[in-house]
């Protein structure tokens, strides 16, 4: 209905993820967990901007009914009959915005993750970010065409974050306090109550190069995994 309720749910399918990688890299400050809660709900919500339409045919609505109806739109009519509209594309760019507000905050989380770790997740959050931009040069209609970022571009996109990553290096500093979604609190509060009972495994310093093709290869991958299920669907 809200967007803190959509806040809960992408908390519970994303944040999680968010959460246990940090376990994994041996980060349990509680700062730091809550920017990879932030990282991981932000793609949660790039992803519903992405599938508006394709969720529609499927009979799932993921945008804040509270949004739709303020925008005049009643939900059950549209979910009935999904049609791209100037409404729907407000709607699309306000979860956006939402999205690029907490990759923002989860950038000053990556800075703090030990430096082996940093390419690989710096990668993962531009080449999701990019699908917004994607979007956006679109017209934002994600419910007539679904947004794809081509290879050419995650290669720019890749190269980029490569180069920015120059002034990245210097040693991780603790992050001041600062606000947390409350709907990922509790992930954030069981870390914080859990011992550690093992030390977290050591990342092997791969040069940056391998780490950035993996990551191109993975989302070329996960692209083609989605496609051969879309098609699997449709049949």
């Amino acid at each position: 209905e809200t967007l803190p309720e959509l806040y809960a749910y992408a908390a519970r399918v994303a944040g999680t993820v968010g959460t246990m990688m940090t376990l994994v890299m041996g980060q349990r400050t509680p700062e730091i967990v809550a920017r990879a809660c932030d990282l991981g709900v932000a793609m949660q919500l790039t992803n519903i901007a992405r599938d508006v339409g394709e969720d529609a045919r499927a009979g799932r609505l993921y945008l804040p009914l509270e949004w739709l109806r303020d925008a005049g739109i009643d939900p059950d009519a549209w979910l009935a009959k999904p049609e791209f509209t100037g409404e729907i594309s407000g709607i699309v760019q306000r979860l956006l915005d939402t999205a690029d507000a907490l990759y923002g905050r989860a950038t000053l989380g990556i800075r703090n993750l030990p430096r082996a770790c940093r390419p690989g997740i710096y990668a993962a959050r531009a080449l999701y970010a990019e699908i917004g931009r994607e979007l956006e040069r679109g017209g934002l209609d994600s419910v007539s065409r679904r947004a794809v970022v081509s290879n050419d571009r995650k290669l720019k996109v890749l190269a980029r974050t490569l180069f920015s990553l120059g002034t990245e290096w210097a040693p991780a500093r603790r992050l001041a306090p600062m606000a947390q979604l409350d709907e990922t609190r509790f992930l954030i509060e069981a870390v914080a109550k859990t011992p550690m009972h093992h030390r977290a495994p050591e990342v092997r310093s791969n040069p940056i190069e391998d780490r950035v093709v993996w990551v191109i290869d993975l989302f070329a991958r996960l692209e083609q995994r989605d496609r051969l299920q879309r098609a699997a669907s449709v049949r």
